[in-house]
């Protein structure tokens, strides 16, 4: 169905007959970058982070309401798509990375780095306060479109992602790192390591 129909979003359950969801959104995003989101047990807190971790955008916790259903949708896919229309600059450069917002691509030196949607808007967030920390709030509005709550992981999990992504500078040093109770940091190369390798 996927590859014949054109669809804006995927609500995809995790209990289905004959195979389970992250079966299905695996097989997905091996063939697309569309926008998933998953429909989760509720108080299931395991199904929500391998769902994370296997590229969802987002997840709803069974029961649910329509009203909610509708909102998370509407999130999720004006994170995917509402950027284009309000992007400034179409490229940003960091070092060795290049991030075109207007093809939605992310480049480190020649190397594509295939990112979800939610992994794209989480870099930028991080690249717009380059060398300065971001707060878990701030992030979780911009990339994930809804509160940061203390006891919800799905902001680590997505930020553990970008970081195996990106991997580190061409120096070993990280490119995001964590300041214990402030947020996150997408910092410079140490300058000793840049210098050795020079």
């Amino acid at each position: 169905m996927l590859a014949s129909c054109q669809c804006d979003i995927i609500i995809l359950d995790v209990m289905l007959p004959g195979r389970d969801g992250f079966e299905i959104l695996k097989e997905i995003r091996n063939a697309s970058s569309l926008p998933v989101i998953m429909l989760t047990a509720k108080g299931d807190h395991v199904d929500r982070v391998i769902g994370l971790e296997m590229g969802a955008d987002d997840y709803i916790c069974k029961p649910f309401s329509m009203r909610e259903l509708s909102a998370r949708v509407k999130a999720v896919l004006r994170r995917s798509g509402g950027l284009l229309e309000t992007a400034s600059q179409d490229v940003i450069c960091l070092i060795d990375l290049e991030m075109d917002l207007k093809s939605r691509s992310v480049k480190i030196g020649k190397r594509p780095v295939p990112l979800t949607n939610v992994e794209f808007r989480l870099l930028e967030s991080l690249l717009s306060c380059a060398g300065r920390g971001i707060s878990p709030e701030r992030l979780s509005m911009d990339a994930l479109g809804r509160s940061h709550t203390p006891f919800d992981r799905s902001l680590s999990v997505h930020i553990s992602r970008l970081r195996r992504k990106l991997g580190p500078y061409p120096c070993g040093s990280e490119r995001i790192k964590t300041l214990r109770g402030e947020g996150f940091i997408y910092v410079f190369p140490e300058k000793n390591a840049q210098e050795e390798n020079a």
